[in-house]
């Protein structure tokens, strides 16, 4: 008989994690586990953050925004109506504020929220619970269903908040030390903690106070039945999400602002080889450098070269807007392409050639197989999670952090020789199909579920 998973995600989907609970939803039945997913969801975003049809297929039960979203302050939304998520990030102005903001008031209405969405998912009669990241999610679940075993999830952000907390947190963090016990406690109170790295193991026992041999090394991974390479006529495509379709925004804009006459995109429709970047528009994430290590290698190409930025949730950036610094560089023959639902990645990733990826404290970097997976050798940075997937030379390259020559040299490299790149793409596939593979990741993640259960079995009181 198959036993029960409840698997819960404060935040809407956008982010790594909800491709994680997705992927784990769909693998985990195959090895004896039924999953129920509880996540946030939103409705305003033209479908993009609508937690139903994210997790079409699954037994999902979403926590509903909507109503916060239109009160004057999200985290305080009229009653009945559940709280914003907050964020790990702290972007002025957004409507999820940095956790480390909240006072005891806004603590206790997330954990009221949630309570509420696990007792109606049932949660208490689960044979065990797998809460993403460390949220007021664990302090609902430990009273809702205090029996019921805990597997975490980290998954790096919020391991980043900790760490700016450490180094000594910004003024308006006023309730800073009060997250950081929270989050110390709830991990604690875990049977396992699932980490990404070899790396995040040693800074989860530093900044958590966790036992070393409670973490679980599992890197995220790929679908293969949902992601691999496709034939794809490339100057349709591109002809079609650049303009005839556009959904590049600008800021204080909505998708489509951006858009792109056929002349513009004649490098893309000539065939030119293409340099795809996929993320969220965060500081973290460096699409401004990107752009400009582009523009100073623009000169050294051997033939015209693009590069497409695919991503950048509707409204939502930090720092310089990655089309006002195409504006500011005079940069030629970059693309925004907008925010597209995951199912079409694909087709994108199928019609590039490389995937560059700048970030400089990217906890795991989920794109970087999934390009692999489709033969597409990545560029990315020599720090933590990249460092452990991208082998240069063999799979990809690596670049030193916030370094534009590096980036620029990599891109040269990239794009002037198609020999190379088709070889590291070739090793590229190979690895990911190797290492990354949900439906074995999954096996590995069930493994650990059943053995919490026996160890319960045979020793009930913990």
């Amino acid at each position: 008989m198959s036993r029960r998973l409840v698997s819960a995600l404060l935040f809407f989907p956008r982010g790594g994690s909800a491709h994680v609970a997705r992927a784990l939803g769909n693998e985990l039945p195959a090895h004896g586990w039924d999953v129920t997913i509880v996540s946030g969801s939103r409705h305003d975003l033209e479908g993009h953050g609508d937690a139903r049809r994210f997790y079409r297929g699954l037994d999902v039960r979403p926590v509903d925004f909507d109503g916060a979203l239109a009160a004057p302050d999200p985290l305080a939304p009229p009653a009945g109506a559940a709280p914003m998520h907050p964020s790990y990030e702290d972007r002025p102005g957004a409507p999820d504020r940095v956790f480390a903001d909240l006072d005891e008031v806004a603590y206790e209405r997330q954990v009221a929220a949630w309570a509420s969405a696990l007792a109606g998912a049932g949660a208490a009669e689960a044979d065990a619970l797998h809460l993403h990241h460390l949220t007021p999610l664990n302090a609902a679940a430990a009273r809702v269903a205090p029996g019921v075993p805990v597997v975490g999830h980290l998954h790096g952000t919020e391991l980043l908040m900790l760490e700016e907390i450490e180094a000594g947190p910004p003024a308006h963090w006023r309730h800073a030390d009060a997250w950081a016990a929270r989050m110390r406690a709830w991990a604690r109170a875990c049977e396992r903690l699932i980490v990404l790295s070899p790396g995040q193991v040693a800074r989860a026992t530093r900044l958590l106070g966790v036992d070393p041999e409670r973490c679980v090394l599992m890197p995220n991974g790929f679908e293969p039945g949902r992601l691999g390479r496709i034939d794809v006529d490339r100057a349709e495509h591109w002809r079609r999400h650049l303009v005839e379709h556009p959904w590049g925004w600008r800021p204080g804009r909505g998708p489509g602002s951006v858009r792109y006459s056929e002349q513009d995109i004649a490098p893309l429709t000539g065939g030119c080889p293409v340099v795809l970047s996929v993320g969220r528009f965060t500081a973290v994430k460096r699409t401004p450098l990107l752009i400009e290590a582009f523009a100073a290698a623009r000169e050294r190409f051997a033939r015209r070269a693009a590069l497409v930025l695919l991503g950048g949730h509707p409204g939502e950036w930090e720092g310089e807007h990655p089309i006002d610094a195409v504006q500011r560089l005079g940069a030629r023959d970059v693309f925004l392409a907008g925010w597209h639902d995951h199912d079409t990645l694909p087709a994108f990733l199928s019609a590039a050639d490389v995937l560059a990826l700048a970030s400089v404290r990217e906890q795991f970097g989920a794109v970087l197989v999934e390009a692999m997976a489709c033969a597409l050798p990545p560029i990315a940075v020599d720090r933590f999670g990249p460092a452990e997937i991208v082998e240069d030379p063999r799979t990809g390259w690596l670049v030193e952090p916030d370094d534009v020559a590096s980036l620029a040299d990599a891109l040269v490299a990239a794009v002037n020789d198609p020999a190379d790149r088709a070889r590291r793409g070739a090793a590229a596939l190979e690895t990911a199909r190797e290492r990354y593979s949900w439906p074995a990741l999954a096996g590995r993640f069930a493994d650990t579920l059943d053995e919490i259960i026996s160890q319960r079995t045979l020793s009930p009181a913990r």
